[in-house]
C-alpha cells in the first residue's frame, strides 16, 4: 500500500491509500483535504491502481499548480514511491513502506499538536532558520535576549566566556535543565562538551549523542527535536542522548558559511516543558548567532597564524638574502655580477662567488627542485655544503660536486635535487674549468657576436646515489661574456608563450659591449615587458662574467 505524507507548514498529513481515486484540495469534501490558502478548492486527483504501487496524478486546473520532483505538472503523469509532490505550497511525498515513511517524516516541519508526541522532528538548517512564528516572537523576553546575544559578535572576550554567557541567554527563553555547546573531535566521529549550563550542584552527565544523530547533524546540517527519547525507536535500548530521564531534547548544528562548528544542545526532564518545532527554530536562531561568533574566532585565529607565518617568512627571507654574496669579488681583468629576483618571499635559487686561497675564482649557480620554504632550506644546505669545501687544498670542481650530491641524496627526500653550474676560473691563463650538472646551458658570447652553449655534462645532483660529472674547459678571450641563468629567465610565461632562449640570446648579443650589471638590468626589463601585468612564476637568477682584456 502507498502512503501520501506531507505538510502545509501548519499541519502534518499522513494518508494510507488503497487502490482507488482520490480528490485533493482545500475544501473539506475532498478525499484528501489540505486546508491551506495556497491549495485550490479542488486541486488535483490521484489514482492508485489495483497493484497498490502504480499511481497516476492529474492537476485539475489549480491556481498555484502541482509539481512532481520540482517539475510543474502539465498533464496526467505516472508517479511512484519516493516522488516529491507539491500542491501549491503544501509539500508531500509518496511512500510505499514504513521505512520510507519515517525517512520522509524526518524532513517535515510539524507542530506538536498535529503529530504523535513520541515522534522526533528533523529540519534542514535552511528550514529551521526561516522567520520565527508570531507566537514565539510575541514572547516579551525574546527580543531583549536576542539583542544581548547579538552583542557576542563584537565583544572582545575569550571563547569560553562567550559560550557560557550564550547558554545563560538561551536559558532565559527556552526552558531547559541542561544546556551545552558541543564541539566535534578532529575526525568528527565524536563530540565533547565545550561549555555547559546545569542545575546548581548537578554533574553534567555524559553528553553522548548517538552516532546517527551526530552524523545527521554534521553531515546534513539538520536540526533535531527528540520529543520522547524513552519511546523513540531510534533510541530505545540505547544509552539516552544524555544520562538523565529526559522528556524532550533538541540539538541544532552551529552552522555558518557552509561549515558546522559544533552542536547546540538543550534538554528537559519536566513533562510540562515538552518542546515543539517552534522551539527548535528558536534554538536554531540562537545557534546561528553562536556559530557566527565562532567563525569570527576562527578567522581571528587564522589571521594571527598568518601574521606569525608572514613574520617567519620575512625572517627567513632576510636570512636567505644574507646567505648570498652581497658584493662581487674583485678580479683584475674581469667583471662579475650576480642578480636574483624571487617570485616568493623565499626561494630555491642559489649563487655564490669567491676567490680561493690560490687566487682562482670559483662561482656557482643552482636551482633546487620545488618552491617556497622547503626549497629555501635545501638551497641553504647546498650553499653551506659547498662553502665548507672552499678551503680544501687543490679544490676540484668534479670532486666537490660529487660530495655535495652524495650528501643531498643521503639526507633528503626522494624528489629533492638541484641543477647546478660550477665554474673555476684561473685568471692567469684565462681558462674556465666547469661542471654543468643538468643545468640550463650558460651562454658564452664572444666579442664578435658569435655564441656557444656550455651544455650539461652530467645529471642533476642529489637524484642518484652516485654519478660522474666530467670536467669541461673553455678558454676566455678578451671581450668574452658568460651568462649563467636559471630556468626562471627562459621559462617566464605570458599566456601560452615563453620568454625563450632565442630572445635571451639576441638581447645578450646585442648588449655584449655593456657591463654585466647593465646587461642583467636590460634582461630583467625585457622580461618585465614580456610579462606585462603577469607576476613571476619562478625565481630569476643570473650570474654574468666578462673578460675585459
Amino acid at each position: 500500500m502507498v502512503k501520501l505524507i506531507g505538510t502545509d507548514g501548519n499541519r502534518y498529513y499522513s494518508w494510507d491509500l488503497p487502490p482507488g481515486r482520490y480528490s485533493i484540495g482545500r475544501k473539506s469534501d475532498n478525499d484528501l483535504a489540505i486546508p491551506s490558502r495556497t491549495v485550490s478548492g479542488y486541486h488535483a486527483e490521484l489514482e492508485v491502481f489495483p497493484d497498490g504501487e502504480t499511481c497516476r496524478l492529474t492537476d485539475l486546473g489549480s491556481h498555484n499548480g502541482t509539481t512532481v520532483n520540482g517539475v510543474k505538472l502539465s498533464e496526467t503523469m505516472t508517479v511512484k514511491a519516493g516522488d516529491s509532490i507539491t500542491f501549491g505550497q503544501a509539500e508531500c511525498r509518496l511512500t510505499s513502506d514504513k521505512r520510507a515513511t519515517e525517512s520522509a517524516s524526518r524532513q517535515t516541519a510539524t507542530e506538536l499538536s498535529d503529530v504523535d508526541p513520541e515522534k522526533s522532528v528533523y529540519l534542514s538548517i535552511d528550514e529551521a532558520l526561516k522567520p520565527l512564528p508570531s507566537k514565539i516572537t510575541d514572547l516579551p523576553e525574546l527580543f531583549p535576549t536576542l539583542s544581548e546575544m547579538a552583542r557576542t559578535l563584537v565583544l572582545p572576550e575569550p571563547k569560553e566566556i562567550m559560550l557560557k554567557r550564550s547558554l545563560s541567554l538561551v536559558a532565559q527563553v527556552i526552558p531547559a535543565e541542561r544546556l551545552a555547546v558541543l564541539f566535534t573531535s578532529e575526525n568528527q566521529n565524536n563530540v565533547y562538551a565545550a561549555a555547559t549550563l546545569l542545575p546548581e550542584g548537578k554533574a553534567p552527565g555524559t553528553f553522548t549523542l548517538s552516532r546517527t544523530i551526530v552524523s545527521d547533524i554534521l553531515t546534513h546540517s539538520n536540526a533535531v527535536l527528540v520529543c520522547n527519547p524513552e519511546h523513540d525507536p531510534r533510541y530505545a535500548g540505547q544509552e539516552s542522548i544524555i544520562s538523565a530521564e529526559l522528556k524532550s531534547a533538541m540539538a541544532v548544528p552551529l552552522f555558518v558559511e557552509g561549515k558546522v562548528f559544533g552542536i547546540l544542545y538543550v534538554d528537559t526532564t519536566n513533562p510540562m516543558h515538552l518542546y515543539n518545532d517552534d522551539y527548535l527554530r528558536l534554538l536554531a536562531t540562537f545557534g546561528n548567532i553562536i556559530a557566527s561568533r565562532l567563525l569570527n574566532y576562527s578567522l581571528l585565529q587564522a589571521r594571527e597564524e598568518m601574521q606569525v607565518m608572514e613574520a617567519e617568512l620575512r625572517r627567513a627571507s632576510l636570512i636567505q638574502q644574507r646567505l648570498l654574496v652581497s658584493e662581487s669579488p674583485r678580479l683584475p681583468g674581469y667583471e662579475i655580477h650576480a642578480f636574483q629576483e624571487q617570485c616568493r618571499m623565499v626561494g630555491g635559487d642559489l649563487y655564490d662567488m669567491v676567490i680561493l686561497p690560490d687566487g682562482r675564482l670559483l662561482f656557482l649557480l643552482g636551482d633546487v627542485s620545488g618552491k617556497g620554504m622547503g626549497a629555501a632550506l635545501l638551497m641553504s644546505n647546498l650553499l653551506a655544503s659547498f662553502r665548507i669545501l672552499y678551503d680544501a687544498p687543490d679544490f676540484d670542481v668534479s670532486t666537490a660536486v660529487a660530495q655535495v650530491s652524495r650528501q643531498l641524496f643521503c639526507f633528503s627526500s626522494t624528489g629533492d635535487f638541484a641543477t647546478l653550474f660550477v665554474g673555476l676560473l684561473d685568471p692567469e691563463v684565462h681558462r674556465l674549468t666547469y661542471v654543468n650538472a643538468g643545468h640550463n646551458p650558460p651562454l658564452l658570447v664572444s666579442r664578435d657576436g658569435s655564441r656557444r652553449r656550455l651544455e650539461a655534462c652530467g645529471l642533476m645532483i642529489g637524484a642518484f646515489d652516485s654519478c660522474d660529472w666530467p670536467v669541461q674547459t673553455v678558454e676566455l678571450s678578451g671581450g668574452d661574456l658568460l651568462v649563467v641563468f636559471t630556468d626562471g629567465v627562459t621559462e617566464a610565461e605570458a599566456g601560452d608563450q615563453q620568454y625563450g632562449d632565442r630572445r635571451l640570446e639576441k638581447l645578450v648579443i646585442d648588449s655584449r659591449y655593456l657591463e654585466p650589471k647593465e646587461i642583467a638590468g636590460k634582461v630583467m626589463k625585457d622580461i618585465e615587458n614580456f610579462l606585462g601585468e603577469i607576476p613571476y612564476s619562478d625565481d630569476i637568477t643570473m650570474l654574468l662574467l666578462k673578460r675585459n682584456v
